[in-house]
């Protein structure tokens, strides 16, 4: 492998008074990067996958909010926290299902509301920002090195999506997982599905497991079930955008379908996750809001429409999977199996929820 594959990926980078960030949406063809200091930018980033990944909208979110920060002129503080509130919500109104953009807009909000004077608020903003950022770092890869214990030598893992760097700024959660296995030498293989409609495995996961230097084959979504009856896959290992208090889990659409067919197949099935990823007030996977989408990413790909004129298509992003079909749910504070509502009782999660007129 080269020496410019090994560089590190910045997926997104505070710059003073400005951010840069990786557009997703150009790869695997194109490393395009965008700097902006305007807030909506970053906002309009997350809603059109510029930026995508759980954790990693958590990062751009609390940047964004930095930047929205930078940009207010108010006397006072009540001023102030009026103009912000409003960045908050329009950094919210992005993309409804993953926990992680929540958490990191309601530490921001705490943060503001804490201190007093503009000045003071601005730069308190900046340094809760890069926390965060260092924080996903840091629990990635912990909960990278508590699940490679699961993956043995010799081992064939199946994956959905991306979960690497690109998803979350950090190191990776499954892919993570994955990587870290692979740095200790155990000698595995991968099979990413493409994940349709938008392509993430074949676009993203391919790229990186590419650099990382991981033997790996790309399939279709629906080629799953047959190499698992095949036994060709020893294990899957899914990301999560959201985990509710009883374990069920919400992930990129196609991810339930895995999760039964494994069940079916004895297959373990794992999900890691950074706990700021769950939601203990939602008590189980109904209670999760699903993003839909526009129905052009189904029948469309990069401009060119791969369906007749005016046929519809309807484009969930996610889907939930029942805890009773998971073998694990690995964080970077321990790895937890059933039952999962009393093991995740024991966390705290609390804080505030983000409310205004």
């Amino acid at each position: 492998m080269s020496e410019s594959k090994k560089e590190e990926i910045k997926v997104i980078e505070w710059l003073g008074d400005r951010v840069r960030l990786l557009d997703q949406t150009r790869l695997p063809r194109d490393e395009v990067y965008l700097e902006t200091d305007r807030y909506q930018d970053i906002a309009s980033a997350i809603a059109e996958l510029k930026i995508r990944g759980a954790p990693a909208i958590g990062v751009a979110g609390a940047y964004g909010v930095a930047l929205g920060a930078l940009g207010i002129e108010a006397k006072s503080g009540e001023g102030f926290q009026k103009k912000l509130l409003k960045v908050i919500k329009d950094i919210g109104s992005t993309r409804p299902t993953a926990r992680n953009l929540f958490q990191a807009l309601e530490r921001m909000q705490r943060v503001a509301e804490s201190t007093k004077a503009v000045g003071d608020i601005k730069q308190a903003l900046i340094d809760e920002a890069l926390k965060i950022h260092r924080e996903t770092l840091e629990s990635d890869l912990k909960l990278s090195e508590l699940g490679s214990a699961l993956i043995r030598d010799g081992w064939t893992v199946l994956t959905h999506c991306n979960t690497g760097v690109l998803a979350t700024a950090g190191y990776g959660t499954a892919l993570g997982v994955i990587k870290k296995a692979a740095e200790q030498g155990k000698k595995i293989e991968v099979i990413a599905t493409e994940t349709r409609p938008l392509l993430q495995g074949a676009r993203l996961t391919a790229w990186e497991l590419q650099r990382a230097g991981i033997p790996f084959h790309l399939i279709t979504d629906s080629m799953a079930g047959y190499f698992m009856k095949q036994g060709k896959i020893n294990c899957v290992i899914v990301g999560a955008d959201r985990i509710a208090a009883n374990g069920d889990t919400a992930n990129k659409i196609g991810t339930y379908t895995l999760a039964v067919l494994a069940h079916e197949h004895g297959i373990p099935f794992y999900v890691a996750a950074p706990t700021t990823t769950i939601d203990m007030s939602i008590a189980s996977g109904d209670e999760i809001p699903i993003e839909e989408r526009k129905p052009d990413e189904v029948t469309c790909f990069r401009g060119v429409c791969t369906t007749p004129d005016e046929c519809d298509a309807l484009n969930p992003a996610f889907d939930v999977t029942p805890n009773r079909y998971i073998t694990a749910i690995i964080t970077e504070r321990g790895i937890i199996r059933k039952p999962y509502d009393r093991h995740l009782a024991k966390f705290d999660f609390s804080g505030k929820r983000i409310e205004a007129d």
